[in-house]
Protein backbone atom coordinates (compact mmCIF):
# COMPACT_ATOMS: atom_id res chain seq x y z
CA UNK A 1 0.00 0.00 0.00
CA UNK A 2 1.37 3.04 -0.77
CA UNK A 3 2.47 6.33 1.89
CA UNK A 4 -0.57 8.32 0.54
CA UNK A 5 -3.22 5.48 0.63
CA UNK A 6 -2.13 4.43 4.49
CA UNK A 7 -2.21 7.97 5.87
CA UNK A 8 -6.34 7.93 4.86
CA UNK A 9 -6.79 4.66 5.86
CA UNK A 10 -7.63 3.71 9.76
CA UNK A 11 -7.41 0.83 11.65
CA UNK A 12 -10.88 0.41 13.94
CA UNK A 13 -8.49 1.21 16.50
CA UNK A 14 -7.96 4.40 15.29
CA UNK A 15 -10.56 6.54 16.09
CA UNK A 16 -10.52 5.38 19.68
CA UNK A 17 -6.68 5.63 19.84
CA UNK A 18 -6.87 9.53 19.20
CA UNK A 19 -9.92 10.33 21.48
CA UNK A 20 -7.78 8.86 24.30
CA UNK A 21 -4.69 10.50 23.37
CA UNK A 22 -6.53 14.19 23.54
CA UNK A 23 -8.48 13.33 26.38
CA UNK A 24 -4.78 12.65 27.75
CA UNK A 25 -3.26 15.70 26.63
CA UNK A 26 -6.22 17.71 27.96
CA UNK A 27 -7.53 15.83 30.97
CA UNK A 28 -7.32 19.04 33.31
CA UNK A 29 -10.45 20.73 30.96
CA UNK A 30 -12.97 21.16 33.86
CA UNK A 31 -16.39 19.73 32.67
CA UNK A 32 -18.83 22.64 33.45
CA UNK A 33 -20.98 23.13 30.64
CA UNK A 34 -25.02 22.15 31.06
CA UNK A 35 -26.52 21.71 27.70
CA UNK A 36 -27.95 25.61 28.63
CA UNK A 37 -24.82 26.93 28.62
CA UNK A 38 -23.63 25.18 25.18
CA UNK A 39 -26.83 26.59 23.84
CA UNK A 40 -26.11 29.87 25.21
CA UNK A 41 -22.56 29.12 23.53
CA UNK A 42 -24.30 28.62 19.88
CA UNK A 43 -26.91 31.33 19.69
CA UNK A 44 -23.81 33.51 20.97
CA UNK A 45 -21.69 32.58 18.47
CA UNK A 46 -24.38 32.59 15.51
CA UNK A 47 -25.91 36.37 16.01
CA UNK A 48 -23.57 38.91 15.06
CA UNK A 49 -22.67 40.51 11.62
CA UNK A 50 -25.07 38.13 10.26
CA UNK A 51 -28.49 39.49 11.52
CA UNK A 52 -27.43 43.01 12.31
CA UNK A 53 -24.94 43.96 8.84
CA UNK A 54 -25.87 40.92 6.16
CA UNK A 55 -29.76 41.27 6.47
CA UNK A 56 -29.92 44.54 4.66
CA UNK A 57 -26.88 43.62 2.28
CA UNK A 58 -28.89 40.49 1.14
CA UNK A 59 -32.62 42.02 0.63
CA UNK A 60 -30.54 44.94 -1.24
CA UNK A 61 -28.51 43.37 -3.70
CA UNK A 62 -30.23 39.96 -4.31
CA UNK A 63 -33.18 38.94 -2.69
CA UNK A 64 -35.68 41.76 -2.10
CA UNK A 65 -38.00 40.94 1.14
CA UNK A 66 -37.41 37.81 0.02
CA UNK A 67 -34.36 37.63 1.82
CA UNK A 68 -36.76 36.39 4.63
CA UNK A 69 -37.15 32.81 2.50
CA UNK A 70 -33.16 33.00 2.04
CA UNK A 71 -32.43 32.78 5.87
CA UNK A 72 -35.21 29.90 5.67
CA UNK A 73 -33.00 27.90 3.02
CA UNK A 74 -29.66 28.63 5.05
CA UNK A 75 -31.39 27.46 7.80
CA UNK A 76 -32.65 24.14 6.29
CA UNK A 77 -28.93 23.57 4.77
CA UNK A 78 -27.55 23.91 8.17
CA UNK A 79 -29.81 21.63 10.13
CA UNK A 80 -28.81 18.82 7.42
CA UNK A 81 -24.99 19.45 8.72
CA UNK A 82 -25.80 20.32 12.32
CA UNK A 83 -27.42 16.71 12.48
CA UNK A 84 -23.64 15.11 11.55
CA UNK A 85 -21.88 17.69 13.59
CA UNK A 86 -24.55 16.21 16.63
CA UNK A 87 -23.47 12.89 15.68
CA UNK A 88 -19.58 13.69 15.53
CA UNK A 89 -19.44 15.73 18.50
CA UNK A 90 -21.10 13.05 20.61
CA UNK A 91 -18.86 9.97 19.13
CA UNK A 92 -15.60 12.05 19.36
CA UNK A 93 -16.20 14.34 22.22
CA UNK A 94 -12.74 16.01 22.05
CA UNK A 95 -11.55 20.00 21.16
CA UNK A 96 -10.86 20.97 17.89
CA UNK A 97 -14.31 20.93 15.86
CA UNK A 98 -13.96 19.78 11.71
CA UNK A 99 -10.12 19.87 11.77
CA UNK A 100 -10.44 16.76 14.45
CA UNK A 101 -12.69 15.55 12.79
CA UNK A 102 -12.11 15.28 9.33
CA UNK A 103 -8.13 14.49 10.29
CA UNK A 104 -9.77 10.95 12.80
CA UNK A 105 -12.36 10.20 10.06
CA UNK A 106 -10.68 11.49 6.00
CA UNK A 107 -7.27 11.65 7.12
CA UNK A 108 -4.29 14.51 6.81
CA UNK A 109 -4.53 15.65 2.82
CA UNK A 110 -8.34 16.71 3.49
CA UNK A 111 -7.69 17.61 7.57
CA UNK A 112 -5.32 20.35 5.63
CA UNK A 113 -7.71 21.43 3.33
CA UNK A 114 -10.45 21.82 6.45
CA UNK A 115 -7.61 23.51 8.14
CA UNK A 116 -6.66 25.91 5.23
CA UNK A 117 -10.68 26.53 4.49
CA UNK A 118 -10.97 27.53 8.28
CA UNK A 119 -9.01 30.33 7.78
CA UNK A 120 -11.54 32.18 5.34
CA UNK A 121 -14.54 31.06 8.00
CA UNK A 122 -12.53 32.54 11.28
CA UNK A 123 -10.20 35.13 9.87
CA UNK A 124 -11.90 36.71 7.11
CA UNK A 125 -15.40 35.91 9.02
CA UNK A 126 -13.70 38.18 11.82
CA UNK A 127 -12.83 41.32 9.23
CA UNK A 128 -16.45 40.95 7.96
CA UNK A 129 -17.68 41.48 11.49
CA UNK A 130 -15.29 44.06 12.07
CA UNK A 131 -16.78 46.12 8.81
CA UNK A 132 -20.33 45.94 10.21
CA UNK A 133 -18.67 46.81 13.86
CA UNK A 134 -17.41 49.61 12.09
CA UNK A 135 -20.82 50.60 10.77
CA UNK A 136 -22.60 50.90 13.72
CA UNK A 137 -19.67 52.37 15.63
CA UNK A 138 -19.51 55.39 12.99
CA UNK A 139 -22.93 56.21 13.20
CA UNK A 140 -23.12 56.50 16.96
CA UNK A 141 -20.21 59.02 16.16
CA UNK A 142 -22.56 60.47 14.34
CA UNK A 143 -25.10 60.62 17.03
CA UNK A 144 -22.91 63.22 18.51
CA UNK A 145 -21.96 64.83 15.89
CA UNK A 146 -18.17 63.15 15.35
CA UNK A 147 -19.07 61.34 12.33
CA UNK A 148 -15.66 60.13 10.82
CA UNK A 149 -14.55 61.47 7.02
CA UNK A 150 -15.84 59.26 4.65
CA UNK A 151 -12.25 58.19 3.36
CA UNK A 152 -11.45 56.94 6.78
CA UNK A 153 -14.91 54.77 7.30
CA UNK A 154 -14.99 52.85 4.14
CA UNK A 155 -12.60 49.99 2.73
CA UNK A 156 -10.34 51.44 -0.32
CA UNK A 157 -12.37 48.86 -2.54
CA UNK A 158 -15.65 49.30 -1.09
CA UNK A 159 -18.71 50.38 -3.31
CA UNK A 160 -22.62 51.47 -3.22
CA UNK A 161 -25.12 50.51 -5.40
CA UNK A 162 -22.81 50.28 -7.74
CA UNK A 163 -20.96 53.19 -7.29
CA UNK A 164 -17.37 53.29 -5.81
CA UNK A 165 -17.09 54.84 -2.33
CA UNK A 166 -14.57 57.02 -2.02
CA UNK A 167 -12.85 55.19 0.97
CA UNK A 168 -9.04 54.79 1.81
CA UNK A 169 -9.26 52.97 4.63
CA UNK A 170 -11.56 51.51 6.77
CA UNK A 171 -9.76 52.74 10.33
CA UNK A 172 -12.82 51.77 12.59
CA UNK A 173 -12.56 48.07 11.73
CA UNK A 174 -9.31 47.95 11.81
CA UNK A 175 -8.87 49.30 14.75
CA UNK A 176 -11.06 47.16 16.99
CA UNK A 177 -8.98 44.53 15.43
CA UNK A 178 -5.54 45.22 16.89
CA UNK A 179 -7.13 46.38 20.25
CA UNK A 180 -9.25 42.64 20.72
CA UNK A 181 -5.49 41.26 19.31
CA UNK A 182 -3.92 43.00 21.88
CA UNK A 183 -5.77 41.83 24.54
CA UNK A 184 -5.87 38.44 23.54
CA UNK A 185 -2.35 38.43 23.17
CA UNK A 186 -1.96 39.30 26.93
CA UNK A 187 -4.77 36.46 27.63
CA UNK A 188 -8.44 36.24 28.31
CA UNK A 189 -10.74 34.13 31.01
CA UNK A 190 -13.97 33.45 29.53
CA UNK A 191 -16.58 32.11 31.52
CA UNK A 192 -20.08 30.44 30.89
CA UNK A 193 -21.74 33.72 33.43
CA UNK A 194 -20.19 35.70 30.78
CA UNK A 195 -20.92 34.29 28.16
CA UNK A 196 -24.06 33.67 28.85
CA UNK A 197 -25.38 37.45 30.10
CA UNK A 198 -23.72 38.85 26.44
CA UNK A 199 -26.35 36.34 24.45
CA UNK A 200 -28.87 37.72 26.66
CA UNK A 201 -28.09 41.62 25.98
CA UNK A 202 -28.00 40.23 21.98
CA UNK A 203 -30.85 38.12 22.16
CA UNK A 204 -33.02 41.02 24.43
CA UNK A 205 -32.02 43.34 21.53
CA UNK A 206 -33.18 41.45 18.71
CA UNK A 207 -36.40 40.75 20.48
CA UNK A 208 -36.82 44.41 21.42
CA UNK A 209 -36.34 45.05 17.08
CA UNK A 210 -38.56 42.54 16.26
CA UNK A 211 -41.38 43.77 18.79
CA UNK A 212 -41.23 47.45 18.34
CA UNK A 213 -40.67 46.88 14.43
CA UNK A 214 -43.61 45.17 14.11
CA UNK A 215 -45.60 48.11 15.08
CA UNK A 216 -44.50 50.34 11.97
CA UNK A 217 -44.20 47.79 9.02
CA UNK A 218 -45.31 49.00 5.65
CA UNK A 219 -47.35 46.27 3.78
CA UNK A 220 -46.50 47.61 0.70
CA UNK A 221 -42.95 47.26 0.96
CA UNK A 222 -43.30 43.76 1.11
CA UNK A 223 -44.98 43.81 -2.12
CA UNK A 224 -43.26 41.82 -4.25
CA UNK A 225 -41.95 39.94 -2.25
CA UNK A 226 -39.64 38.27 -4.87
CA UNK A 227 -38.75 41.58 -7.14
CA UNK A 228 -38.42 40.33 -10.74
CA UNK A 229 -35.56 39.47 -11.78
CA UNK A 230 -32.92 42.06 -13.15
CA UNK A 231 -31.67 40.28 -15.86
CA UNK A 232 -28.99 38.01 -14.25
CA UNK A 233 -28.63 34.99 -12.51
CA UNK A 234 -28.60 35.68 -8.43
CA UNK A 235 -30.34 39.86 -8.82
CA UNK A 236 -33.57 39.20 -7.53
CA UNK A 237 -36.20 36.78 -8.86
CA UNK A 238 -35.80 33.03 -7.11
CA UNK A 239 -32.35 33.12 -8.13
CA UNK A 240 -31.89 35.96 -6.13
CA UNK A 241 -33.22 34.14 -3.15
CA UNK A 242 -30.84 31.10 -3.64
CA UNK A 243 -28.02 33.90 -3.80
CA UNK A 244 -29.56 35.82 -0.91
CA UNK A 245 -29.46 31.81 0.79
CA UNK A 246 -25.61 31.62 0.05
CA UNK A 247 -24.82 35.54 1.35
CA UNK A 248 -26.45 35.24 4.89
CA UNK A 249 -24.92 31.51 4.81
CA UNK A 250 -22.44 33.81 6.97
CA UNK A 251 -24.86 34.33 9.63
CA UNK A 252 -25.07 30.45 10.67
CA UNK A 253 -21.34 29.53 10.82
CA UNK A 254 -21.35 30.24 14.78
CA UNK A 255 -23.11 26.73 15.44
CA UNK A 256 -20.04 24.91 15.21
CA UNK A 257 -18.50 26.58 18.18
CA UNK A 258 -20.50 24.27 20.17
CA UNK A 259 -18.46 21.41 19.29
CA UNK A 260 -15.35 22.68 20.36
CA UNK A 261 -15.98 22.70 23.84
CA UNK A 262 -16.99 19.16 23.71
CA UNK A 263 -14.66 18.20 26.83
CA UNK A 264 -16.38 20.79 29.09
CA UNK A 265 -19.52 19.51 28.63
CA UNK A 266 -21.50 17.84 31.42
CA UNK A 267 -22.68 15.41 29.55
CA UNK A 268 -21.27 15.73 25.70
CA UNK A 269 -23.54 12.93 24.25
CA UNK A 270 -26.55 14.44 25.69
CA UNK A 271 -25.74 18.15 25.82
CA UNK A 272 -23.69 18.86 22.52
CA UNK A 273 -26.58 17.77 20.25
CA UNK A 274 -29.01 19.70 21.90
CA UNK A 275 -26.78 22.81 22.46
CA UNK A 276 -26.10 22.62 18.60
CA UNK A 277 -29.86 21.72 17.00
CA UNK A 278 -30.92 24.14 19.74
CA UNK A 279 -29.14 27.35 19.28
CA UNK A 280 -29.68 26.47 15.30
CA UNK A 281 -33.59 26.55 15.72
CA UNK A 282 -34.22 30.06 17.56
CA UNK A 283 -31.79 31.69 15.75
CA UNK A 284 -33.54 30.91 12.25
CA UNK A 285 -36.93 31.81 13.78
CA UNK A 286 -35.22 35.50 15.27
CA UNK A 287 -33.43 35.67 11.67
CA UNK A 288 -36.90 35.26 9.92
CA UNK A 289 -38.78 37.34 11.83
CA UNK A 290 -35.98 40.29 11.74
CA UNK A 291 -35.84 39.79 8.42
CA UNK A 292 -39.72 40.34 7.54
CA UNK A 293 -39.53 43.33 10.52
CA UNK A 294 -36.59 45.50 8.40
CA UNK A 295 -38.04 44.81 4.88
CA UNK A 296 -41.30 45.72 6.13
CA UNK A 297 -40.34 48.79 8.19
CA UNK A 298 -37.63 50.14 5.35
CA UNK A 299 -37.52 48.93 1.38
CA UNK A 300 -35.07 46.58 0.73
CA UNK A 301 -33.78 49.21 -1.78
CA UNK A 302 -32.46 51.40 1.15
CA UNK A 303 -30.96 48.62 3.21
CA UNK A 304 -27.87 48.71 1.89
CA UNK A 305 -25.78 50.20 4.35
CA UNK A 306 -22.94 48.74 7.01
CA UNK A 307 -25.84 49.42 9.81
CA UNK A 308 -29.25 47.96 8.10
CA UNK A 309 -30.89 47.22 11.75
CA UNK A 310 -29.76 50.80 13.47
CA UNK A 311 -31.31 51.93 10.06
CA UNK A 312 -34.84 50.40 11.00
CA UNK A 313 -35.01 51.53 14.08
CA UNK A 314 -34.15 55.05 13.41
CA UNK A 315 -37.13 54.88 10.90
CA UNK A 316 -39.78 53.80 13.45
CA UNK A 317 -39.38 57.04 15.53
CA UNK A 318 -37.73 55.88 18.67
CA UNK A 319 -35.02 57.12 19.60
CA UNK A 320 -34.31 55.43 22.74
CA UNK A 321 -34.70 52.02 21.27
CA UNK A 322 -32.25 52.85 18.37
CA UNK A 323 -29.44 54.00 20.87
CA UNK A 324 -29.90 50.55 22.97
CA UNK A 325 -29.91 48.37 19.25
CA UNK A 326 -26.98 50.43 18.20
CA UNK A 327 -24.62 50.03 21.78
CA UNK A 328 -26.59 46.30 21.45
CA UNK A 329 -24.66 45.68 18.41
CA UNK A 330 -21.39 47.28 18.94
CA UNK A 331 -21.51 45.19 22.24
CA UNK A 332 -22.55 41.87 20.17
CA UNK A 333 -20.19 42.47 17.39
CA UNK A 334 -17.47 42.90 19.88
CA UNK A 335 -17.45 39.75 21.01
CA UNK A 336 -18.17 37.88 17.76
CA UNK A 337 -14.42 39.14 16.78
CA UNK A 338 -13.08 38.32 19.60
CA UNK A 339 -14.05 34.68 19.26
CA UNK A 340 -13.17 34.53 15.77
CA UNK A 341 -9.79 35.91 16.31
CA UNK A 342 -9.14 33.26 19.41
CA UNK A 343 -10.53 30.26 17.15
CA UNK A 344 -8.28 31.33 14.17
CA UNK A 345 -5.05 30.72 16.27
CA UNK A 346 -6.42 27.57 18.09
CA UNK A 347 -6.65 26.09 14.59
CA UNK A 348 -3.22 27.35 13.57
CA UNK A 349 -1.92 25.71 16.83
CA UNK A 350 -3.77 22.23 16.35
CA UNK A 351 -2.26 22.38 12.72
CA UNK A 352 0.99 23.53 13.88
CA UNK A 353 1.24 20.75 16.58
CA UNK A 354 0.59 18.14 13.98
CA UNK A 355 3.58 19.93 12.04
CA UNK A 356 1.17 20.62 9.09
CA UNK A 357 2.62 24.24 9.87
CA UNK A 358 6.04 25.86 11.36
CA UNK A 359 5.98 25.31 15.27
CA UNK A 360 6.36 28.94 15.31
CA UNK A 361 2.21 29.20 15.42
CA UNK A 362 2.55 26.52 18.29
CA UNK A 363 4.97 28.73 20.26
CA UNK A 364 3.62 29.58 23.68
CA UNK A 365 4.54 32.93 24.74
CA UNK A 366 6.13 32.26 28.82
CA UNK A 367 4.84 35.32 29.73
CA UNK A 368 0.92 35.30 28.55
CA UNK A 369 0.73 31.88 27.93
CA UNK A 370 -0.72 32.17 24.90
CA UNK A 371 0.19 31.79 21.42
CA UNK A 372 1.74 35.43 21.30
CA UNK A 373 3.08 35.72 17.61
CA UNK A 374 0.86 33.66 15.30
CA UNK A 375 -2.12 36.11 17.35
CA UNK A 376 -0.42 39.12 16.63
CA UNK A 377 0.25 37.88 12.96
CA UNK A 378 -3.42 36.76 12.92
CA UNK A 379 -4.52 39.84 13.91
CA UNK A 380 -2.07 42.36 11.88
CA UNK A 381 -3.63 40.30 8.37
CA UNK A 382 -7.19 40.52 9.65
CA UNK A 383 -6.47 44.27 10.50
CA UNK A 384 -5.87 44.95 6.49
CA UNK A 385 -8.38 42.85 5.55
CA UNK A 386 -11.19 44.73 7.31
CA UNK A 387 -9.19 48.21 6.56
CA UNK A 388 -8.97 47.30 2.71
CA UNK A 389 -11.96 44.79 1.59
CA UNK A 390 -15.43 45.69 1.48
CA UNK A 391 -18.24 43.36 3.50
CA UNK A 392 -19.42 41.62 0.30
CA UNK A 393 -16.11 40.34 -0.89
CA UNK A 394 -15.57 39.15 2.43
CA UNK A 395 -18.64 37.78 3.80
CA UNK A 396 -18.86 35.42 -0.02
CA UNK A 397 -15.13 33.97 0.96
CA UNK A 398 -16.27 32.76 4.33
CA UNK A 399 -19.39 31.48 2.88
CA UNK A 400 -17.45 29.34 0.42
CA UNK A 401 -15.06 28.34 2.61
CA UNK A 402 -17.54 27.13 4.90
CA UNK A 403 -19.50 25.49 2.79
CA UNK A 404 -16.59 23.38 1.95
CA UNK A 405 -15.73 22.61 5.19
CA UNK A 406 -19.39 21.79 6.05
CA UNK A 407 -19.22 19.66 2.75
CA UNK A 408 -16.41 17.84 4.40
CA UNK A 409 -18.44 16.68 8.08
CA UNK A 410 -21.06 15.76 5.96
CA UNK A 411 -18.55 13.40 4.18
CA UNK A 412 -17.15 12.80 7.71
CA UNK A 413 -20.24 11.03 9.11
CA UNK A 414 -20.82 8.65 6.09
CA UNK A 415 -16.78 7.81 6.36
CA UNK A 416 -17.36 6.79 10.02
CA UNK A 417 -20.19 4.80 9.71
CA UNK A 418 -18.31 2.67 7.12
CA UNK A 419 -14.90 2.33 8.57
CA UNK A 420 -16.16 1.84 12.29
CA UNK A 421 -19.76 0.85 12.39
CA UNK A 422 -18.93 -1.05 15.69
CA UNK A 423 -18.32 2.46 17.33
CA UNK A 424 -21.01 3.48 20.19
CA UNK A 425 -22.83 6.93 19.06
CA UNK A 426 -24.77 8.55 21.98
CA UNK A 427 -26.83 10.34 19.62
CA UNK A 428 -27.01 8.63 15.86
CA UNK A 429 -28.01 11.39 12.98
CA UNK A 430 -30.99 10.29 11.62
CA UNK A 431 -31.53 9.12 7.43
CA UNK A 432 -28.10 8.05 7.36
CA UNK A 433 -26.38 7.89 4.36
CA UNK A 434 -29.39 10.16 2.91
CA UNK A 435 -29.29 13.11 5.26
CA UNK A 436 -25.21 14.07 4.92
CA UNK A 437 -26.00 13.57 0.92
CA UNK A 438 -28.55 16.22 1.54
CA UNK A 439 -26.35 18.16 3.35
CA UNK A 440 -23.43 18.00 0.82
CA UNK A 441 -25.72 18.65 -1.84
CA UNK A 442 -27.00 22.11 -0.05
CA UNK A 443 -23.80 23.11 0.73
CA UNK A 444 -22.98 22.53 -3.16
CA UNK A 445 -26.29 24.11 -4.13
CA UNK A 446 -25.37 27.43 -2.22
CA UNK A 447 -21.57 27.58 -2.93
CA UNK A 448 -22.82 27.14 -6.66
CA UNK A 449 -25.48 30.33 -6.11
CA UNK A 450 -22.09 32.39 -5.63
CA UNK A 451 -20.45 34.74 -8.18
CA UNK A 452 -17.95 33.16 -10.32
CA UNK A 453 -14.67 35.68 -9.16
CA UNK A 454 -15.73 34.18 -5.59
CA UNK A 455 -15.32 30.45 -7.01
CA UNK A 456 -11.87 32.07 -8.56
CA UNK A 457 -10.82 33.17 -5.16
CA UNK A 458 -11.31 30.06 -3.65
CA UNK A 459 -9.52 28.11 -6.13
CA UNK A 460 -6.77 30.54 -5.82
CA UNK A 461 -6.63 30.46 -1.93
CA UNK A 462 -6.65 26.28 -2.42
CA UNK A 463 -3.79 26.11 -4.47
CA UNK A 464 -2.00 28.41 -2.58
CA UNK A 465 -2.69 26.40 1.12
CA UNK A 466 -1.83 23.24 -1.50
CA UNK A 467 1.47 24.34 -2.30
CA UNK A 468 2.50 25.16 1.40
CA UNK A 469 1.18 21.59 2.36
CA UNK A 470 3.17 20.23 -0.69
CA UNK A 471 6.43 22.11 0.45
CA UNK A 472 6.27 22.04 4.23
CA UNK A 473 3.54 19.87 5.88
CA UNK A 474 3.84 16.95 3.60
CA UNK A 475 7.53 16.18 4.98
CA UNK A 476 7.12 17.55 8.51
CA UNK A 477 3.48 16.01 9.30
CA UNK A 478 3.59 14.28 12.84
CA UNK A 479 1.90 10.98 11.20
Amino acid sequence: MSEASTRVCFTKKSVTAIVAAHEAEQHSLKRALGWASLMAMGIGGIIGAGIFVLTGTAAANFAGPGVTLSFLLSGLACAFVALCYAELAAAIPVAGSTYTYTYVTLGEIFAWIIGWNLVLEYAAGAATVAVGWSGYFNRVLQGFGLGLPPEWANAFFASAHGAPVHGLFNAPAAGVVLFLTAVLVRGTTESATFNNVIVAIKVLVVLLVILFGAAHVTGANWSPLVPENAGDFGHFGWSGVVRGASIVFFAYIGFDAVSTAAQEAHTPQRDVPIGILGSLIICTVLYIAVAAVATGVVSYKDLNVPDPIALVMDRTGVSWLSWIVKFGAIAGLTTAILVLLFGQTRIFYAMAQDGLLPPLFARISPAFRTPAISQTLTGVAVALAAGLLPIDILDEMVSIGTLAAFALVCAAVIRLRASHPEMHRPFRAPGIPWLPVLGIGSCFALMAALPGETWLRLVVWTAFGLAIYGFYGLKHARR
